[in-house]
């Protein structure tokens, strides 16, 4: 990072959920919780900040009439120097981070279109969650800038979770899609410069799950409360909030035990209601305020929150405690810090009783406001509770133990004083955004300098006027028919003055130009060999010096060739096969391990790089920054054409991240339908029923690339 550039431009990824300026919808879903919140905070924090440009808080857009149309606006202002930008990506409508995954090339495709036309590129990008992170590492790769990433939660932990309450393996799978979610936190662990957590807690408990586990590349930094919102009670506020409690409670002015969560069977609200129906002293001297979001009609609800909540309505009839548990049916954002501080007025107590939590907002949001806190043992309550003193820690399977930790608070006034004068200053010591901001930039400054790609644009007059391009592969798809390769040559030189040809192969260029060669290939005008990690250009074949210098990241062939000498069936290619950022091996799929546990020893080594498995018998491994796809997305910056107007051939499994995204994409009948069986459900590929050349040639005609070069709609 350039330390000399005294304003930064920061840009944070968080895609899932609903977010926007006001009135966030918290606990509407699983999908918009409190890292909505967070982000959002987070941005406004760092644009208060001088040696803060801009921040930018990248988001999905979505269109949908059963969402605000706040979430269509592509642009929404948080402050003079913060906004929220909305990015296309898949189906107009909202859908659950769970559908995301298909879609993320695509997202990450539009973003950098839309970065390219912004005054200036950002100088890091911080990703929130598994599928920005996805998203992250890539943007991060293009750029040549640092990725910090916040995990908010992780998926190998949620997994072990879901086994212990029963649920199979297979419906994980179904349910979360977990195995891309936890590939994509192992790429972004070894990808990351700063990972970004909560509490120490998180570090071990979590990320130690990890095969890329580097704890020395985590910190600490406890989000922050905005104590302007969250405040103690004033003697002379009045509050409406109350008047909807009196529908509830036949003594409204007893303590309140709050809760405030999402309804989430994880958030063991049903065993908080056990405690206080089988506790006569709680429900003497306490009223319980059950706020699980909003919600018009609870048969309309996803099953989950449907059950929880339906469940709640059980436990409250059979322990017949009506009039004393209130269960409001909808609040605004702007009635929750008021229930705080409602809580607080009336020498209440706050409860977090989940299963696990990674850190707990609410939690510091109620000391703010002067409200004792009972929280899990399990996650970030223990630091908060640590730092605050303002509490109770309890096993959230303990009901005698909650119950004793509430009365504890609730029955002894000096106890209960303490904890809640202990809240409200230790929340302005360790958990303001002024003091996580300042940790944060002095976090970045520290990060080692690194150089930026310069995304120069190629100045030949004789791609000016091109503004369409053909990348295919030599092997299996220009080779293989000779009377389909000549037609192909022939189509490319009448379109010449309008497209660019380019080759991407797996070959080194050498044994590239001499294949070309010896079947008349012309010579492209891009010509990207050795799996993505060299470019060369035009009849000269001039190299880009840039990229070379790109990829040439956390990478070491030495150490990867003493690692995979150990494995068992993995044989050395030959040397005419390796190059500096190459190296190339025979798999034998009856003796080795699965390319997945190869990934997973390089991990463990904190060995940062791309393997690739093609035709079951070819594992090739180059560094992260390097892949077909990588180079094709910098080719198209450098070129200025739109992915849009790229038509991209493939065959095997190397050309994946080529395929997915914005470009239009086929692949030919003579595939390898092994590496490709799992983009046989991409809407924008297609798959050419011919052979070889006549498969490129297939797909020219379907998406009409000469002429009006669109997608047809029956994709």
């Amino acid at each position: 990072m350039d330390k000399y550039n005294k304003t930064k431009y920061l840009v944070l990824i968080s895609i899932h959920g609903l977010i926007r300026s006001h009135d966030l919808e918290l606990g509407r879903d699983a999908d918009t919780g409190g890292q909505t919140k967070y982000v959002v905070d987070l941005a406004k924090a760092l644009a208060e900040r001088d040696d803060v440009e801009q921040v930018d808080l990248i988001t999905r857009r979505v269109v949908d009439v059963n969402v605000s149309d706040d979430y269509a606006n592509p642009t929404e202002v948080l402050s003079d120097k913060a906004r929220i930008v909305r990015i296309d990506a898949g189906p107009e409508e909202y859908i659950p981070k769970e559908q995301l995954w298909d879609h993320l090339d695509s997202f990450m495709d539009n973003l950098t279109n839309w970065l390219n036309v912004q005054p200036r590129m950002p100088d890091l990008v911080h990703s929130h969650y598994a599928d920005a992170g996805y998203v992250g590492v890539r943007l991060a790769n293009l750029l040549g800038v640092p990725l910090i990433h916040t995990g908010h939660s992780l998926g190998r932990d949620k997994r072990k979770r879901l086994l212990a309450m029963g649920l199979s393996s297979d419906e994980i799978e179904h349910t979360y899609n977990m195995v891309r979610r936890v590939d994509a936190e192992e790429e972004i662990l070894a990808n990351a410069d700063l990972v970004i957590v909560s509490t120490h807690n998180e570090i071990e408990a979590q990320y130690g799950l990890y095969n890329f586990y580097e704890p020395e590349r985590m910190s600490v930094i406890p989000p922050g409360t905005d104590l302007i919102l969250f405040h103690p009670p004033q003697e002379s506020e009045e509050t409406s909030f109350t008047t909807q409690l009196s529908r509830f409670l036949n003594e409204p002015d007893k303590p309140l035990i709050l809760l405030l969560s999402r309804p989430d069977e994880r958030k063991n609200i049903l065993t908080l209601i056990e405690v206080f129906g089988e506790s006569q002293a709680l429900q003497q001297i306490a009223n319980l305020l059950i706020v699980v979001g909003s919600r018009d009609d609870i048969r309309d609800m996803e099953t989950g929150a449907q059950s929880v909540l339906t469940n709640i309505l059980l436990l409250i009839d059979t322990y017949d405690l009506y009039g004393k548990v209130a269960l409001p049916k909808t609040h605004h954002a702007d009635d929750v810090p008021v229930m705080y501080r409602l809580a607080a007025s009336l020498r209440g107590v706050f409860i977090n009783p989940a299963l696990t939590e990674p850190f707990g907002l609410t939690l510091l949001e109620a000391a703010a406001s002067g409200l004792p806190i009972v929280a899990t043992e399990n996650g970030g309550p223990v630091d908060i509770i640590e730092n605050c003193k303002n509490g109770e820690l309890i096993d959230p399977l303990d009901k005698s133990g909650i119950t004793e930790a509430l009365l504890k608070l609730l029955q002894n006034k000096n106890i209960w004083l303490q904890a809640a004068k202990n809240g409200i200053k230790g929340v302005r010591k360790y958990y303001s955004w002024h003091a996580h901001v300042k940790s944060y930039m002095e976090k970045i400054d520290s990060l080692p300098t690194q150089n930026k790609l310069i995304l120069r644009k190629i100045p030949s007059k004789s791609v000016r006027y091109r503004d369409r391009a053909i990348i295919t592969d030599i092997d299996n798809n220009l080779v293989g028919d000779s009377r389909a390769l000549k037609h192909f040559v022939d189509v490319i030189k009448e379109n010449r003055k309008c497209v660019i040809f380019g080759i991407a192969t797996g070959r080194r260029i050498d044994s590239a130009l001499a294949l070309m060669k010896s079947h008349s290939i012309p010579i492209p005008d891009i010509l990207i060999s050795s799996l993505g990690t060299r470019i060369h250009y035009g009849q000269s074949l001039t190299e880009d010096d840039y990229w070379a210098d790109h990829i040439d990241h956390h990478w070491s062939s030495q150490r990867i060739h003493r690692i995979l000498s150990q494995i068992p069936g993995l044989e050395l290619q030959s040397k005419s096969e390796q190059t500096p950022f190459k190296a190339s091996y025979h798999y034998d799929p009856k003796i080795a391990p699965t390319v997945e546990d190869i990934v997973n020893q390089l991990r463990q080594r904190e060995i940062t790089a791309n393997v690739m498995l093609s035709f079951g018998q070819c594992l090739d491994i180059v560094p992260s920054r390097a892949s077909k796809g990588q180079a094709l997305r910098y080719v198209s910056q450098r070129f200025d054409i739109p992915l849009e107007q790229i038509l991209v051939i493939g065959g095997s499994g190397v050309d994946e991240d080529m395929m997915r995204g914005n470009m239009l994409a086929a692949v030919v009948g003579n595939r390898s339908h092994e590496d490709l069986s799992q983009l046989v459900d991409q809407e924008r590929i297609y798959f050419a029923s011919k052979n070889y050349a006549s498969g490129i040639l297939e797909a020219i005609d379907y998406y009409d690339f000469f002429d009006t070069c669109k997608v047809p709609e029956a994709l």
